[in-house]
């Protein structure tokens, strides 16, 4: 019997994208579990539910702070630091964006350049006023809105991997779609992980990669985009222009050992076309980058 043969597989729809559960056991209620969990997670930090935390700072904009619970906090806090580095293509105030754009949803469409310049006022970092005692948030202009979709898929995979931990089991591996993050593994070499082939066929392959104990984390323009008059808008934007970025990169594949850094360091990267490492945070990070030009 081969590794492959012992492995259950569980999947739901959940983030808007099919999530898959490998595990080593048959095991249909720790799976509803972890699907609940996940479930739990989105309705937290999501930007397409009006009662989410982040919906709530969002409908103050302007008004005053909201206290959140302790993970969106340190979320957000995460995520606000990472902005602020220099030339950083992550930025979580591109809600307004993301919101004109509507790349991936229906009634997308392009903006007026006019349009882009009154947003980007909107989308400074800075302007986001955090209180460490009283875990508030509070986003100074009316209009502005946050937007976590760039950290949360990454730090919901992390949560599943620790309760899986906790939950004793040594072998499995989540994948919430373009985010997998592994425990032990499934053979010798690994569990086997696929990178798809920008703009091709839906099983096109550039390789496999074994990793062990390990977040892969891909991102591409080929995920999200819409054409128009011969030209695609992916949904990447560059919070400099409020445009779709515009370099050779088609995508980015992040190794690392939280899957949360995966998410952080495909965004920094993309940004800088893979020229140089960034540096996110004091604490060590080791990844490994893969690029797709």
């Amino acid at each position: 019997m081969t590794p492959d043969d012992r492995i259950y597989a569980y999947s739901a729809v959940l983030m808007g994208s099919p999530i898959l559960l490998k595990l080593f056991e048959h095991n249909e209620s720790l799976a509803s579990r972890v699907f609940r969990l996940i479930k739990q997670q989105e309705n937290i930090f999501t930007v397409n539910r009006p009662h989410s935390e982040v919906m709530a700072v969002n409908h103050a904009a302007g008004s005053h702070p909201v206290e959140v619970s302790q993970p969106v906090y340190e979320l957000i806090k995460r995520a606000k630091a990472v902005s602020l580095l220099n030339d950083s293509l992550f930025n979580f105030t591109i809600g307004p964006l993301v919101k004109r754009w509507k790349i991936g949803f229906n009634g997308h469409s392009v903006p007026a350049a006019s349009d882009l310049q009154s947003l980007l006022a909107l989308t400074n970092p800075r302007d986001v006023i955090l209180d460490d005692a009283a875990r508030s948030v509070f986003l100074q202009h009316a209009g502005m809105e946050i937007d976590l979709g760039a950290i949360a898929k990454g730090y919901i995979a992390d949560v599943v991997r620790d309760f899986l931990l906790a939950e004793q089991v040594p072998q499995g591996l989540i994948n919430l779609g373009g985010n997998v993050q592994t425990l032990g593994a499934s053979g010798q070499e690994g569990w086997g992980i696929g990178l798809k082939k920008p703009f091709a066929a839906e099983d096109a392959l550039l390789g496999v990669i074994h990793v062990s104990n390990k977040s892969v984390v891909t991102s591409g323009i080929y995920e999200r985009y819409f054409e128009l008059d011969g030209r695609r808008y992916h949904h990447i934007l560059d919070p400099k222009t409020g445009y779709p970025l515009d370099n050779e990169l088609q995508s980015v594949t992040v190794i690392s050992e939280d899957s949360i850094d995966g998410d952080i360091y495909t965004t920094l990267l993309y940004g800088m076309g893979g020229r140089k490492k960034p540096r996110v945070s004091a604490r060590p990070c080791t990844y490994r980058g893969d690029f797709c030009h």
